[in-house]
């Protein structure tokens, strides 16, 4: 289904507001599980410069992702294949590709201002699914980048035009703009008025207006700079609607007001430490009644118990290495599966432990005095082990 391909009119670059176009099919083959289809023209946008490809529907297939070809022919990724020469009409994911266009253009507004203020460079640009991440070349505090966020939005509020030109060799060389790289040639500058000039292959909305808002959401050292993530637009609105909804779930558990939540979970979570700490102590009491239940001086003791934490196990055998020679605590014995200490203030117990652990598949170790892990084997089988180990 090959065809000689060539360069694709790139309909995006006239005006990115095109959401369907008709164009015929110019290559189709096949590559894995997919096909790559070529058009005379198309308003998919290809991925580049952080933009991820568009997605649609074409002559009936469905546009998975779109890619530039090496020959200057934009890929069209669908799930059939499409004859070549056939006439199709394309329709692009609009709601998706607006939602690029507005994170693209905010991305612009920030970075530029974050450049003019701080002298920061953009060295990485990533625009996924949820968020989009921005990659700073030093380090700035949460501070700094929040007043760029403020002045990024006035930009929003101001409505300003986004300016798409090729200037000339010679204007290009006048002009202070941004650029990860060296170009030539004919170069795209894309200008947002006091905020950024840039060059740039993406799509913009025609208006900082339609990028409706910017939010940082969060930062981040990352490689020696800061790494930032952020929402733009329908995006933010979600992560506004979802965090919200939060908040006041967290508020109705708490009977607190929504502006309240943060004082009253932190009151919670000292309320729960101090908790925590007589529950600790009162378990450390129970552990010692527990231990005067061993005869003082006693060659061994072997306690079976109710599931308990590990460090709960080790505390009640420490007790009862107080008493005894050797202290052996089995807790658990759901399915045969048991946490196990056993502990001494007289004898190596790390043979003992090694024993069991050969004999029930156990897994663990320790110390001379403490050895600590888990084992499957039924209470007969274990209490039969203890009596002949140890008795």
């Amino acid at each position: 289904m090959g065809a000689a391909q060539g360069m694709t009119r790139r309909l995006f670059y006239e005006d990115a507001y095109i959401d369907a176009f008709d164009a015929v099919v110019t290559a189709c083959e096949m590559i894995v599980d997919a096909w790559s289809v070529t058009l005379d023209r198309t308003a998919f946008y290809p991925e580049g410069g952080g933009q991820p490809g568009d997605t649609g529907a074409l002559g009936g297939v469905r546009v998975c992702d779109t890619q530039d070809g090496p020959d200057g022919e934009i890929r069209h990724i669908t799930d059939g294949p499409l004859a070549v020469g056939t006439a199709v009409h394309g329709q692009i994911d609009w709601p998706v590709r607006f939602s690029h266009m507005q994170h693209h253009t905010g991305e612009h507004i920030l970075s530029g201002l974050l450049h003019s203020l701080y002298g920061v460079d953009n060295v990485g640009f990533h625009m996924g699914r949820d968020t989009v991440t921005i990659d700073l070349s030093r380090e700035l505090s949460w501070d700094e980048l929040l007043r760029a966020e403020q002045l990024a939005n006035e930009t929003v509020w101001r409505d300003v035009p986004v300016r798409i030109e090729y200037p000339d060799a010679g204007a290009l060389a006048a002009l202070a703009y941004r650029s990860k790289k060296a170009l030539s040639g004919a170069v795209r500058i894309v200008t947002v008025p006091g905020a950024d000039v840039c060059a740039c292959c993406g799509t913009h909305t025609a208006r900082t207006g339609e990028v409706g808002i910017i939010k940082l959401l969060s930062a981040q050292r990352y490689k020696g700079g800061t790494r930032v993530w952020l929402c733009c637009g329908g995006r933010a609105l979600k992560d506004y609607e979802a965090k919200n909804a939060s908040v006041h779930a967290i508020s109705a558990l708490l009977s607190a007001k929504p502006g309240e939540v943060a004082g009253a979970a932190a009151r919670m979570q000292r309320e729960n430490e101090a908790l925590r700490q007589r529950l600790s102590a009162l378990r450390r009491q129970l552990f010692a009644y527990r231990a005067k239940e061993v005869e003082q001086g006693a060659r061994c003791a072997v306690l079976f118990e109710e599931a308990m934490e590990p460090a709960d196990l080790r505390h009640l055998c420490m007790a009862l290495t107080s008493r005894c020679g050797v202290a052996t605590v089995l807790a658990g014995g759901e399915g045969d599966r048991w946490s196990y200490a056993v502990g001494s203030e007289q004898t190596d117990v790390r043979p003992l432990g090694a024993a069991l652990n050969e004999t029930f598949d156990g897994r663990g170790g320790g110390k001379p005095g403490l050895v600590q892990g888990t084992l499957t084997g039924a209470r007969e089988q274990l209490s039969h082990f203890f009596e002949t180990y140890l008795f």
